[in-house]
């Protein structure tokens, strides 16, 4: 994408498109045209259709001057996602940057996990752990109208970022962004009746052979769960053990092949009335949901009803 000579071929936004997508694919890219459009568009500072409606027109210097930077920063390795400085999950629009995990598909399977159990429930108070850039919080919050959300995260940048996307969708009188380390920031009244995290799960000695985007950029306190990926899981379900409601739920999201090992240490504990494994869209174990012994959850509260036993396949909620 160099400076073309006076007579060459005018740059224009379908050949943007097409050379780069070339050129990302042969750098190794899964999805070279979406990111080559993704990246366009921000140079431009367009949306995406617009694009298309746009295809055979000039671009401009100075946006290619933009877009020659962001496709060779991309091409270094840096994510799409962080470049933009937004990623979508749950059809909703998160800010991100390099203080936190990126949104993944994978983790809108602890959406719905939430979702399906929390249905008959009114104002159920929810902790997330490890909140990020508040993607789950915000996801659980605009799919269950009454919910109350506690999101937690050890580090202050990922609270500031969080707390935007918590303006940005008009949720602050329901989910407090507060910095901390696990449950501590909860206050001694405060027995929620969920509690949900993606914490760091990623065997120590693995987070080398990463993907270059993610090893490189990433932050490595979102991914390093310790020597065998489990530190914090456990941690976590030990601290949720003592501080939820009877009969709450803990769900935690988990790594690909961790779902038999994590069922095991825990279902034996009789803190746990059941420790069911939840299926993302794609048929693994992705979410190990525990529940509390002790009374239903919410059932003291006036018009709620027992929540349906979780389902086990990749059946969405």
């Amino acid at each position: 994408m160099s400076e073309e000579a006076p007579n060459a071929e005018v740059w224009t936004i379908g050949r943007l498109i097409a050379w780069t997508t070339d050129f990302l694919r042969r750098q190794g890219s899964e999805s070279p045209r979406l990111e080559a459009e993704i990246l366009l568009a921000h140079a431009l500072g367009w949306q995406r259709v617009k694009l298309y409606m746009n295809i055979n027109e000039e671009v401009g210097a100075s946006g290619r001057a933009e877009f020659r930077k962001l496709v060779r920063k991309r091409s270094e390795g840096a994510p799409v996602a962080y470049l933009v400085a937004h990623k979508e999950f749950y059809s909703l629009d998160f800010e991100v940057d390099e203080s936190v995990l990126i949104p993944r598909p994978d983790t809108e399977t602890l959406v719905m996990t939430f979702l399906e159990l929390a249905k008959p429930l009114k104002r159920p108070l929810c902790v997330d752990v490890g909140c990020g850039s508040g993607c789950i919080p915000v996801a659980c919050c605009k799919q269950h109208p009454t919910s109350r959300f506690v999101a937690i995260d050890l580090s202050e940048k990922a609270v500031s970022v969080a707390r935007r996307n918590v303006e940005k969708h008009g949720l602050q009188e329901r989910i407090d962004v507060r910095a901390g380390n696990l449950l501590e920031p909860l206050k001694p009244d405060e027995t929620p009746d969920f509690i949900v995290s993606n914490p760091p799960y990623i065997p120590s000695s693995e987070i080398p052979k990463l993907d270059r985007d993610v090893r490189d950029f990433e932050p490595h306190s979102a991914l390093d769960g310790g020597p065998d990926g489990l530190r914090i899981v456990r941690e976590l379900v030990d601290r949720s053990a003592e501080k939820l409601a009877g009969g709450g739920y803990l769900l935690i999201e988990i790594g690909h092949d961790q779902g038999e090992i994590v069922k095991s240490l825990f279902e034996a504990d009789p803190r746990w009335r059941s420790v069911i494994l939840r299926k993302d869209l794609g048929g693994v174990p992705r979410v190990v949901v525990l529940q509390k012994t002790g009374e239903q959850v919410g059932l003291n509260r006036p018009g709620n009803v027992a929540a349906s036993p979780v389902r086990t396949g990749s059946e969405p909620a």
